[in-house]
C-alpha cells in the first residue's frame, strides 16, 4: 500500500481545476455559507445582489482560502496523517502550492473589492477580521492552530463571522436572544475544532506540531468539547419559542464527543470515527436548524 508520501512524489505538473476544488473541500462549504445565509435573512435583509454575492463568496472563494492555504502550510504534517488525502483534506504537492495560494486569493479579491466598495465600515472591518483569521490560522509567522486554545477560537471564528458579517450587511444588532444564539454558535465552533484535534495527537507529536489536543491531552480535550456542547444547548434552551428547540440539537454532539469521554493520548486516533460522525450529523442539524428558522421566521 502507498503512503501519503509515495502517492505525492508521483505528483506532477501544474495543479488541475479539481487539485484547486479538492483544497476548497466541498463537503465543507455549506458549513460558512449557511451562517451567512441565514443571518442576513433572519436579521431583516432580503435576497438583493449583497446576499448571493456573499453566499457565493463563502460557499467557494472563503473556503478555497481557508482550506487551502492550510492544506499548503500543513503539507509536511498532513504527509504523516493517515486521513489526509481524501474530503478531510487534501494532499497538495510543493509544485502546486503556488498555484493554490494564488487560485485562492484571487477568487476572494474580486468579492472584497465589491463588499469594499458597497459596504460600511463595519462590514468592512468585520470581513477582515474574518479574513485575517483564515490566515493567521496556517501562515508561517503566526501559525494560531499551533497556539493551543487560541487554535480552537481561530477556527470558531472561521465559521461563526460569516453570520457576523451578515448582521454588518443589514446594520442589525442582536438582540438577547439573537446573543445567546450567536454565543452558542462560537462555543460549537470551539467544541468541534477541539474534538477534531483529538484524532490528530499522534500526527502532530510526530511532526512537532502543538495543538489544544498534544497540550491538554485526548482526555482532557475531548472532555472540554462535551462540556462547551453543553453550554451552547443550554444557551439556546432559554430562546424563545420554537427557537428553544434547537437546544436539542447539542444532544448529537455531546453523544459523539461523550463516547471517547475518557480516551487515552495511545488511543486518540480512535476519535476518527466521531469525527466522520460529525460530517454527518452536521447535514442532518443543518436540515432542522433550517425548519426551525422557517417555522420561526414565516408562521409564527
Amino acid at each position: 500500500m502507498q503512503t501519503n508520501a509515495e502517492t505525492i512524489q508521483k505528483a506532477a505538473g501544474h495543479a488541475s481545476l479539481g487539485d484547486v476544488i479538492r483544497s476548497s473541500r466541498p463537503i465543507s462549504w455549506i458549513n460558512t455559507a449557511f451562517p451567512f445565509g441565514a443571518a442576513y435573512l433572519l436579521a431583516g435583509g432580503g435576497p438583493d445582489w449583497t446576499f448571493w454575492i456573499g453566499c457565493l463568496f463563502f460557499l467557494i472563494p472563503y473556503n478555497l482560502a481557508m482550506y487551502g492555504i492550510n492544506d499548503v502550510f500543513d503539507y509536511e504534517s498532513d504527509l504523516r496523517n493517515p486521513r489526509k488525502g481524501g474530503v478531510e483534506g487534501h494532499l497538495v504537492p510543493p509544485g502546486h502550492h503556488h498555484t493554490i495560494i494564488t487560485s485562492a486569493i484571487l477568487s476572494c479579491l474580486p468579492f472584497v473589492a465589491y463588499f469594499v466598495v458597497v459596504g460600511s465600515w463595519a462590514m468592512v472591518g468585520v470581513l477582515a477580521l474574518s479574513l485575517f483569521a483564515v490566515a493567521a490560522y496556517s501562515v508561517k509567522g503566526l501559525r494560531f492552530k499551533e497556539v493551543p486554545i487560541l487554535d480552537s477560537v481561530t477556527s470558531s471564528v472561521h465559521f461563526s463571522s460569516p453570520a457576523w458579517f451578515a448582521l454588518a450587511c443589514v446594520g442589525a444588532w442582536p438582540d438577547a436572544t439573537g446573543t445567546r444564539v450567536l454565543l452558542a454558535f462560537f462555543l460549537w465552533g470551539v467544541a468541534s475544532q477541539a474534538f477534531g484535534a483529538v484524532q490528530d495527537v499522534g500526527p502532530d507529536r510526530a511532526a512537532g506540531l502543538k495543538s489544544v489536543a498534544t497540550v491538554l491531552g485526548a482526555r482532557a480535550t475531548c472532555q472540554l468539547a462535551v462540556l462547551l456542547y453543553a453550554v451552547a444547548g443550554v444557551l439556546v434552551a432559554f430562546a424563545p419559542w420554537p427557537l428553544w428547540l434547537g437546544s436539542l440539537l447539542a444532544v448529537p454532539y455531546l453523544v459523539m464527543a461523550g463516547r471517547f469521554w475518557n480516551i487515552s493520548d495511545e488511543d486518540s486516533a480512535r476519535a476518527h470515527d466521531g469525527w466522520k460522525f460529525f460530517i454527518r450529523i452536521n447535514y442532518v442539524v443543518g436540515f432542522f436548524t433550517t425548519v426551525l428558522m422557517i417555522i420561526w421566521k414565516v408562521v409564527l
